[in-house]
C-alpha cells in the first residue's frame, strides 16, 4: 500500500519556522501540499528565505512575525488564519530558546525567558488554536519536546524544566481533547545538528557523541520526518505520545 500523507490542501500553523527544525518541518508540510502558515520572531531575512524555497518548490507557505511570548501577539495572529482560510488543521509548536548555565549561576532572564518561550509560547499559541479544532472535530497539535526532557545535561535544569513540562502538557491536552478527534503528541529530539546545539557540538563533540548509540548527530530533516508521521494520515490511531528522534541517546 502507498504512503499517503492525506495533508493536501491543509491549513498547517508552526511556530519557530524560519531555522533548524522548524524550517524543516515548514518545507516538509508544504511539500506534502499543506499550506504552511508559520511564526518567526525577528530574522525577517531567514524567514523570506524559507517562503522563497517553498514556492519555488511548488508549495504554500505564508511567513507571519509574531512573539510567542505575548498572548496578544498569538491570539490575533491564529485569528487572522482562521478567518482567512476557515479552519485550522494542524499546530506544530516548535519555538524554543536555550540559555544554558548552572543553576547557582542562572540570572532571573534564563529562568524566565527559556520558561515564558518554551512553555508560555505552546500555550499562547495552542489555546487560540483549540476552538477551530473543536469545532471541526478533527486536528493535529505536536509539541517539540527534548531528550533534556528527561536525561538532562548540565547546566539544562532551565530547558530541562521546560521541555519536562511540555511532555506532561501533550499528555494532559491529549486526554482533554480525545473527544474533539484532536490528536495532540510530542516530538523528543536529541542532538541535532542545528544553531541552537552548536555550543554543545563544538564543546564537547566527541564526549557527546559517545553517548549516542549511532555515534552521529542528528539532522533536522529527520525530525521533521517524525512530525511529519504524526501530522499525517498514517498516524490516526497515536496520541498522548512523546517520540524520541534522538539515535539511542544515552542508552548506552
Amino acid at each position: 500500500m502507498a504512503f499517503e500523507s492525506g495533508l493536501s490542501g491543509k491549513i498547517a500553523i508552526v511556530t519557530g519556522g524560519s531555522r533548524g527544525i522548524g524550517r524543516a518541518v515548514v518545507e516538509l508540510l508544504a511539500s506534502q501540499g499543506a499550506i504552511v502558515n508559520f511564526f518567526y520572531q525577528g530574522n525577517a531575512q531567514a524567514a523570506n528565505e524559507v517562503v522563497e524555497t517553498v514556492r519555488a518548490a511548488g508549495g504554500q507557505a505564508v511567513a507571519i512575525q509574531v512573539d510567542v511570548t505575548s498572548s496578544a501577539e498569538c491570539a490575533a495572529a491564529v485569528e487572522a488564519i482562521g478567518e482567512r482560510f476557515e479552519r485550522i488543521d494542524i499546530l506544530v509548536n516548535n519555538a524554543g530558546i536555550v540559555r544554558d548555565n548552572l543553576m547557582a549561576a542562572m540570572e532571573d532572564d534564563e529562568i524566565n525567558l527559556v520558561l515564558n518561550t518554551n512553555v508560555g509560547g505552546v500555550f499562547n499559541v495552542t489555546r487560540p488554536v483549540i476552538p477551530y479544532m473543536m469545532s471541526q472535530r478533527a486536528g493535529r497539535i505536536v509539541n517539540l519536546s527534548s531528550v533534556a526532557g528527561n536525561k538532562a545535561g548540565r547546566g539544562q535544569a532551565n530547558y530541562a524544566a521546560s521541555k519536562g513540562a511540555i511532555d506532561a502538557l501533550t499528555r494532559a491536552l491529549a486526554v482533554e481533547l480525545a473527544p474533539r478527534k484532536i490528536l495532540v503528541n510530542a516530538v523528543a529530539p536529541g542532538v541535532i545538528e542545528t544553531e541552537m546545539s552548536q555550543q554543545v557540538r563544538d564543546l564537547a563533540d566527541d564526549q557527546v557523541k559517545s553517548r549516542i548509540l549511532l555515534k552521529r548527530y542528528g539532522q533536522a530533516q529527520e525530525v521533521a520526518n517524525a512530525v511529519g508521521f504524526l501530522v499525517s494520515s498514517m498516524a490516526e490511531y497515536v496520541t498522548g505520545q512523546v517520540l524520541y528522534v534522538d539515535g539511542g541517546f544515552k542508552m548506552d
